[in-house]
């Protein structure tokens, strides 16, 4: 089971939360939890990270979150 602490936030770097702060805290649980839909929808239309793609292993982490029931 993925966890947000050992396996989500990782997948954020600090560049990440800076320029996404005004939106959601991507370090913060529940902002991420509530967020889900639209950071993996921003994420895959390539509009986040700002500078470069996550590659399909992330992406694949970052659903099985959500299909996990995204536990902290």
């Amino acid at each position: 089971m993925t966890s947000f602490a050992q396996d989500i936030k990782p997948l954020f770097r600090e560049f990440d939360r800076d320029e996404m702060e005004f939106v959601f805290d991507l370090w913060n649980y529940n902002d991420v939890r509530t967020h889900a839909d639209d950071i993996i929808a921003r994420i895959e239309d390539g509009s986040m990270p700002c500078d470069e793609e996550w590659p399909e292993e992330r992406i694949a982490l970052f659903h099985q979150w959500i299909d996990e029931g995204t536990p902290a």
